[in-house]
């Protein structure tokens, strides 16, 4: 399985989670067992919404567990791609139509989150971006059509 670029930042938020995520599994036990007690379980809501929390619980856990073992975390302090869009650049576009700007960095798909300014590696709007550089007009196929984007500055810090 190949490498998935995650910050540094999004590496910690993964683990919080994933500890998170462990330590609250005496709970879920716990809540299942108290359940158990009520008597006849076919009927019990109780008891499947508990066990239904815990299939969730574990296969998040599981899904982190993959993706931090997969992970090439990159420090952003140590990124320079030479004015080039690489990951973990913070990137500044302008809408050639619209003249509407927008500014994004450069992330991993688990710390995406675009009305915070994150902005996946894999979305259609990053990959286009990834390689080109300060003035450079890039074209992303949207649902609405295309729409070109001029990047206006690009930043490692």
């Amino acid at each position: 399985m190949s490498r998935v670029p995650l910050t540094a930042r999004g590496a910690n938020l993964l683990q919080e989670e994933l500890k998170r995520l462990k330590s609250g599994r005496t709970a879920i036990s716990a809540a299942i067992a108290t359940a158990r007690e009520h008597g006849d379980i076919k009927e019990n809501a109780e008891y499947h919404a508990a066990k239904e929390q815990q299939g969730l619980a574990e296969a998040r856990i599981r899904d982190i567990e993959g993706k931090l073992s997969n992970a090439q975390v990159i420090e952003l302090a140590e990124v320079d791609g030479g004015g080039k869009v690489v990951f973990g650049a913070t990137v500044n576009l302008v809408d050639v139509d619209s003249n509407q700007e927008a500014h994004y960095q450069l992330v991993g798909e688990d710390e995406a989150d675009v009305k915070n300014g994150l902005l996946s590696i894999a979305s259609p709007i990053a990959r286009a971006l990834v390689g080109k550089e300060e003035g450079d007009v890039v074209d992303v196929k949207t649902p609405s059509g295309i729409v070109s984007y001029e990047i206006t500055f690009v930043d490692y810090g």
